[in-house]
């Protein structure tokens, strides 16, 4: 009989390969960072990646090397001398205060950890993925593990209904309605976090930015171009296009190594 948990902890794993994919759990970082994803139809469980793999790094992760948690950290389910990643508390905290969330990726970006020192905002630099940054991202004071159930509900509290937070010196949390926003707003995240120190580095701390009005036009246009007699045309012509988006591409090539 099949496991009840097989289908998320393969997404789990997948999802484990993406971050190393995109340069966020490589080098002196490949071990740390785990994505976590909630059950379906078991909302009090989630899937996460585990400690004490004779390999430990997210490149080397596997379906059957994940771990299964309740809300309190728990293990429902293991391999073999296999304990829930350290910081578990960030993802049961996350859950247990979100029943929206139902995807949790924290990991350690380098562009996004270093703007959580130096104190200056990420803000909106180009197209993707700006509305994750036209406000101010919270950030947790402290570089300690989470790993106390007090430190991992702070961590929440600060993610209020938000999406995204920063942890000072130790790198960044974002929390999704499934597991493709989850790891693409961490993507996004680092992406912009890379323009600002760009910026910093050529224009000094106090450089432009898009603002929240920008960016806001620019969501508005989304998808508006399908209203222009050129693409009216085109579509009655062609048919309308079948988008799939990048992001199958991204778990093609990720579940490739799983």
């Amino acid at each position: 009989m099949a496991s009840p948990y097989a289908d998320t902890r393969y997404e789990v794993a997948v999802g484990s390969h993406m971050l190393v994919d995109f340069g966020l759990a490589i080098g002196v970082r490949a071990s740390l960072g785990h994505v976590s994803v909630r059950v379906p139809g078991e909302p009090d469980k989630f899937v996460v990646k585990g400690r004490g793999y004779r390999l430990d790094t997210l490149a080397r992760m596997r379906a059957e090397d994940t771990v299964v948690c309740n809300l309190e950290g728990e293990v429902v389910d293991s391999p073999p001398n296999i304990v829930p990643c350290f910081e578990v508390k960030i993802h049961s905290c996350i859950f247990k205060a979100r029943p929206d969330v139902m995807a949790v990726v924290h990991v350690h970006p380098k562009f996004a950890t270093v703007m959580s020192v130096i104190g200056k905002p990420i803000r909106s630099m180009v197209n993707e993925g700006n509305r994750l940054v036209m406000d101010p991202i919270p950030v947790y004071p402290k570089q300690k593990i989470i790993t106390t159930d007090e430190e991992g509900t702070e961590v929440a509290r600060l993610l209020g209904q938000g999406k995204v937070e920063l942890l000072r010196g130790h790198g960044a949390v974002t929390a999704g309605k499934n597991m493709e926003e989850a790891v693409t707003d961490m993507i996004h995240l680092e992406h912009h976090a890379e323009m600002n120190y760009y910026a910093c580095v050529m224009a000094g701390m106090d450089h432009d930015y898009v603002s929240r009005e920008q960016v806001l036009e620019f969501s508005n246009s989304s998808g508006s171009q399908y209203d222009l007699p050129h693409f009216k045309q085109a579509i009655a012509k062609a048919g309308m296009p079948q988008y799939g988006g990048v992001w199958q591409a991204w778990f093609e090539d990720a579940a490739a190594k799983v």
